[in-house]
Order: C-alpha cells, then sequence, then structure tokens
C-alpha cells in the first residue's frame, strides 16, 4: 500500500491541480457549470492519454536513445526543480496563456500534463513500479476532474489567495523532490549503476 500512496502524493505535488485551478477558472471565466464539466472531461481525457502513452513509449525511447534511468533522473530533477523555481518566484500566470481551444490544450497539455509531470511519471513507475503509478495517475486526474468542475465553489471557500498559498507550497515541496531526484541520480552514477 505504500508504493500507492507515495506514487500518489508525487503525482499529486507534481500536477498542482489547485495551484493551477485559478487559471482554469480564468480561462473558462463566463462558461455554464455544465461547460466548464464539458472541459474539465476533455482536459482529463488528453491529460490521460498523453501521460500513459508516455509511461509506455518512454522505456522504449530510453533504449533506442541509450539513456539509462538515472541520466533521467538527473535531467527531470534539474527540469522539476526549474519548474518549481519559476512558481516560487514568478506568478503562474506568466507561464500559461489563455488559448481558443480550451479542452484538450493548453488546459489538459501542458497545463494539466505538461513536462513535469510526464517526468514524475516515468521516475514514479521506476521507483514505485508501474501498477502503483498508473492507480496514482488514475486518482490524481480524478481529482483535477472533481477541482476543476466545481472549482467555484472551492475559490469561495479559500479564497483565491489561498488557492495561490497551496500552489507555492506545492512547489516548495516539488524543490525538494527534485534536490531529491538530482542527488540520487548522481549517487547511482558514482557507484556505477546502469538503469
Amino acid at each position: 500500500m505504500k508504493p500507492y500512496f507515495l506514487s500518489f502524493v508525487s503525482i499529486f505535488v507534481v500536477m498542482d491541480v489547485i495551484g493551477t485551478l485559478p487559471i482554469f477558472l480564468s480561462m473558462t471565466e463566463g462558461t455554464t457549470a455544465r461547460q466548464r464539466r464539458t472541459v474539465s472531461a476533455q482536459a482529463v481525457a488528453a491529460g490521460a492519454a498523453a501521460a500513459v502513452g508516455f509511461i509506455f513509449a518512454g522505456q522504449w525511447l530510453f533504449a533506442v536513445l541509450g539513456i539509462t534511468i538515472y541520466d533521467f533522473r538527473v535531467a527531470g530533477g534539474l527540469l522539476l526543480l526549474v519548474f518549481a523555481v519559476h512558481d516560487l518566484l514568478f506568478a503562474h500566470a506568466a507561464r500559461r496563456e489563455a488559448s481558443p481551444s480550451l479542452g484538450v490544450v493548453p488546459i489538459g497539455i501542458p497545463l494539466l500534463v505538461g513536462p513535469a509531470v510526464l517526468t514524475g511519471l516515468l521516475l514514479s513507475v521506476d521507483t514505485y513500479g508501474l501498477t502503483p503509478t498508473l492507480a496514482a495517475l488514475g486518482a490524481n486526474l480524478v481529482i483535477a476532474f472533481v477541482v476543476f468542475s466545481f472549482g467555484h465553489w472551492l475559490i469561495r471557500l479559500i479564497g483565491e489567495a489561498g488557492a495561490k498559498g497551496i500552489g507555492k507550497i506545492a512547489s516548495l515541496l516539488l524543490a525538494a523532490i527534485a534536490v531529491m531526484m538530482i542527488r540520487s541520480g548522481i549517487e547511482a552514477m558514482v557507484r556505477g549503476g546502469r538503469g
């Protein structure tokens, strides 16, 4: 049960649904509750397709390019660290812009499932296994659908400042996870391990 929980937490932190909720609401401003649920469903479907495809194609891509999991762990950790530092120092809105095609792009990809999430998924498969990662992804996508669909009520409850604060805390945790990935990847390389 522990791998499922740890995989869920790591993906939840990287996906940062609560932190991105204000952006989702700004993109769907003026729409009805039913339309927001439709956009949420489209975003979750697009994000799920991209994530699952990358989980299975990622390992094949490693083999073709001659990349080890330790190489990817260090590179992925650096990428996640950049994302985390950017979110800590700058506003979310500076990185994500609205687009007329809401459901799939940019909400599904890359707002919901972007490079940081894809990196986190491959590392989760390596650390916790395929089944816990797929289960954690599914649970997080369900949470994303619920949060996006009923986001107006949630923002009313915790306030926009509260949502942004949660997002900053998630970014800080993400930075710590990124440093851990970089450290463990380098330690494995120094020990001469190959993925």
